[in-house]
């Protein structure tokens, strides 16, 4: 009980001062709170409606392929009409909203991470599962003459050699370099002059090893004393390691699965010696060359045309560099992507015709053929 009404009165104008900090804050939060919904609402909606509208055009991207495919298989020409000639749709609605009470922290998924082996790695998996070891070369241009050889003899230009290795590893790559190596680790497993990935090994060795076996055959009766002995050791692990990627079916998922494995890392080791990586590397282009010959293309593809393959795959870079120029110019590269490789591709993004794709790669051969490294290639033909 107050002693007077007056000290009452006091206590009472203390506390309510003393509470109104509080009653604002919450007022503060509430009208946080309501707009953040009515923000978040608005951009579900806008989202849900660019989703709608980019389903609907990949959709339409999918079902395009699927009649240029079957217009190919019955040998009927194919016209603007068989492509999707708009560009894909860019979300331009509002931003996803910030939560002013925070987001709850998503639930934690568990994902196996994938390992991407290194150079040491592929050399040690090479040993310890095939008690092998890749032959290097006693220089760079010393690989660089073997796989001038090898890709003169089976038919590749000079121009198509050096500008796809321009392209592939900037002009200057060396024959194990590793794509995007930063600090210890890779974003790929590609490799050498035309960045070939464990699986294109794997694929290779599967379906033109007994070539390969054949090839190096032939060099052993010009070879005496140690060296034919280091080759007749080679010979043997080559037949081991074709053996072992024919263990699987004949697809590229398969080769996959057996490419991610120490035994897989193992094979791609090949493409780092002196005598079979030039015969990759060669492969890895000429399938391309002999893809386009057998759908009746006669032309030699340019070095642009033959990159387009080599990084969209035979059949998608074949419909690339069988389209009229006339009709590059109008058809968008979504034509050739997956969604989420074309949104995950700002080059493609950016340069978004077929001609504009083209050029680009071009371009960027252009500039890279005058560096040192691919000076020593050309020079090595």
């Amino acid at each position: 009980m107050c002693p007077t009404a007056i000290r009452c009165a006091g206590y009472l104008a203390l506390a309510l001062l003393a509470n109104a900090p509080q009653a604002g804050a919450t007022a503060a939060a509430a009208q946080a709170s309501s707009e953040y919904r009515i923000r978040l609402r608005e951009y579900q909606q806008a989202r849900a409606a660019f989703e709608e509208e980019a389903s609907a055009y990949w959709n339409s991207i999918v079902e395009k392929r699927r009649g240029r495919n079957a217009k190919r298989r019955d040998h009927l020409a194919i016209g603007l009409e068989d492509y999707v000639l708009t560009q894909p749709p860019v979300y331009t609605g509002p931003k996803r909203p910030v939560n002013p009470e925070g987001e709850p922290a998503p639930e934690p998924r568990p994902r196996e991470q994938r390992i991407i082996p290194l150079v040491g790695d592929l050399l040690r998996a090479a040993y310890e599962h095939f008690q092998w070891s890749p032959q290097k070369p006693a220089s760079e241009v010393e690989f660089k003459r073997a796989y001038a050889r090898v890709a003169s003899a089976a038919g590749l230009t000079r121009e198509q050699a050096v500008r796809v290795y321009s392209f592939e590893t900037g002009g200057n790559g060396n024959y194990d370099m590793q794509s995007g190596l930063r600090g210890g680790r890779a974003i790929s497993t590609a490799i050498g002059y035309n960045q070939l990935l464990t699986t294109n090994s794997v694929e290779l060795l599967a379906e033109q090893g007994q070539e390969f076996v054949r090839e190096l055959s032939q060099r052993t009766a010009q070879l005496s004393g140690p060296q034919r002995k280091a080759m007749d050791q080679k010979i043997a692990v080559l037949k081991r390691m074709v053996a072992y990627a024919r263990s699987v079916p004949d697809d590229w998922s398969a080769h996959e699965r057996l490419a991610d494995t120490p035994q897989g890392w193992a094979l791609h080791a090949m493409v780092l010696d002196i005598d079979v990586g030039p015969l990759l590397q060669t492969h890895k282009l000429l399938t391309s060359v002999i893809f386009a010959r057998a759908k009746g293309f006669t032309r030699p593809l340019t070095a642009a045309e033959l990159e387009m393959m080599n990084l969209t795959g035979d059949g998608t870079g074949f419909d690339m560099v069988t389209m009229p120029r006339a009709m590059r110019e109008e058809v968008p590269t979504s034509n050739f992507f997956q969604r989420a490789g074309y949104e995950r591709n700002p080059v493609a993004i950016r340069h978004n015709t077929v001609a504009k794709l083209l050029a680009v790669t071009d371009s960027r051969m252009d500039s890279n053929s005058g560096l040192p490294g691919a000076k020593d290639l050309a020079a090595a033909f």
